[in-house]
């Protein structure tokens, strides 16, 4: 028996003024798989997460998460604001900038969205979140401040805290490109452990080593269409086209040398 996928996008479109930034774009993710989207700045990326969950409103097409959809264009009426939330909160979004409330301790960041959105009680709410922090790693910073935490720290404090939501998929939007180099491994290592405890994820990243190794399918986008779509060895190893291959040169000159 098939299984529906967990997101859905077809025909999608948006523009920003005279600037068409994706071009009827369809991708389809099936439940617990790691898609890669990875392509040139510019190139729609950040712009397809964004409409997977509605910070970006697109143009046209649809927009489907589990089982809330959306369609969109001249004759659709946009979703009104409780609907939005309750679709956002199935969609768990972290971002290049780590968002966090600075004047909130880690435990208190992960806690917000339970307590204030989902009217857990604040006591269920400390238990989920102590949890999760333990689960990145951030056991022992419970109590900390954003400023006392280094980036990766205040990268994973960010992925507890999408999780706290129990979110049906997760969403990177270049999770990693703000931080040193040295506390990437720290933050692409709680990735990889979501990815193999089964999350649905789809990963804006210019990390193409981790894109091979943890993503099921490897998505390459430029000029807001969508080029290659296929497993991840695949398309990283021996990309079929031409503008695949361009956009991997670099980086495959890196693992040779």
């Amino acid at each position: 028996m098939s299984t529906a996928p967990m997101i859905e996008v077809s025909a999608l479109k948006k523009v920003f003024g005279d600037h068409t930034v994706l071009r009827s774009v369809d991708l389809k993710v099936a439940p617990g798989e790691v898609v890669a989207l990875i392509g040139p700045s510019g190139s729609g990326k950040s712009t397809l997460l964004r409409c997977l969950n509605l910070l970006v409103v697109p143009d046209g097409g649809a927009v489907r998460v589990g089982g809330r959809s959306f369609r969109f264009g001249a004759s659709a009426s946009l979703p009104g604001a409780g609907e939005l939330a309750k679709f956002r909160a199935a969609t768990g979004m972290v971002f290049q900038q780590f968002n966090l409330f600075p004047h909130m301790s880690a435990l208190a960041n992960v806690m917000e969205g339970p307590v204030t959105v989902r009217r857990m009680a604040r006591a269920q709410a400390e238990t989920l979140a102590r949890s999760l922090l333990a689960k990145v790693g951030l056991a022992d910073k419970a109590e900390q401040y954003p400023s006392r935490l280094s980036g990766g720290q205040k990268q994973r404090v960010a992925i507890a805290r999408a999780l706290a939501m129990e979110p049906a998929v997760m969403l990177f939007d270049e999770a990693t490109s703000a931080l040193d180099p040295e506390l990437v491994g720290e933050v692409l290592g709680v990735m990889q452990s979501l990815a193999a405890e089964g999350m649905t994820m789809v990963i804006v990243t210019h990390e193409i080593a981790f894109a091979r190794d943890v993503a099921d399918r490897v998505v390459f986008l430029r000029d807001g269409v969508i080029h290659e779509d296929g497993p991840a060895r695949q398309v990283i190893d021996a990309p079929r086209e031409e503008a695949t291959r361009a956009f991997l040169s670099h980086f495959h000159r890196q693992r040779e040398s």
